[in-house]
């Protein structure tokens, strides 16, 4: 098996509503898709950098579906970044947690038909949560980034980047309020996926 390994092949900027980022587009050589990282200001490698790993979510972070909380971690993550004058998000093509965007439809299905979203994945033969954070570390590596404040409320993520070397010095929660639509997915995560969550009154 060939080592592990990310190619940066292109880096360039982009203004956005939070301000102007620079975006990067990675190859690697485990999966073949194409990984991003965006990030503002500098990025130390002496001091912890505020971090934040996303993986892609189309529903949530393109069409603004309620049906989960992604879109808003995309955009509230930006904004601290943003406020804070620096610091990076790695955009992870693993959609569905690593089930991939027709398999996660046929879930939304399940879920539907009254299985959470767990007992859906498992359902269709596939793991609670198939998403790997390797490739991540490799990039904030890559962005000579070694320590970071990690933007989560997932201890997945802490434990598979420390693993990795990314030292995680802090936990910058992101609270999320629910709705109708994505309450019992968010409970779901806290429950079963052991997500650190407050769960905020649903809309009305």
């Amino acid at each position: 098996m060939s080592k592990l390994t990310v190619t940066r092949k292109v880096r360039t900027r982009i203004p956005t509503d939070y301000g102007d980022f620079q975006l990067c587009y990675y190859s690697n050589t485990q999966d073949k898709k194409e990984h991003l990282a965006l990030f503002m200001g500098e990025l130390s490698n002496t001091e912890p950098v505020l971090a934040r790993i996303h993986s892609e979510c189309f529903t949530g972070d393109v069409l603004g579906s309620r049906r989960c909380d992604c879109g808003e971690q995309l955009d509230r993550s930006l904004s601290v970044i943003s406020q804070a004058g620096s610091g990076v998000l790695v955009y992870l093509r693993q959609e569905g947690r690593g089930i991939g965007l027709l398999e996660k439809l046929r879930a939304y299905n399940l879920q539907d038909g009254g299985l959470d979203t767990v007992d859906a994945n498992l359902e269709l033969g596939h793991e609670a949560d198939a998403r790997d954070y390797s490739l991540a570390a490799l990039i904030l590596r890559d962005l000579g980034v070694e320590s970071v404040q990690l933007i989560t409320n997932n201890p997945v993520k802490i434990e598979a980047l420390e693993k990795s070397g990314i030292d995680v010095t802090e936990r910058v929660s992101l609270d999320i309020a629910a709705n109708p639509d994505n309450a019992s997915y968010l409970r779901t995560k806290a429950q079963r996926m052991n997500h650190i969550l407050k769960i905020k009154t649903l809309e009305t």
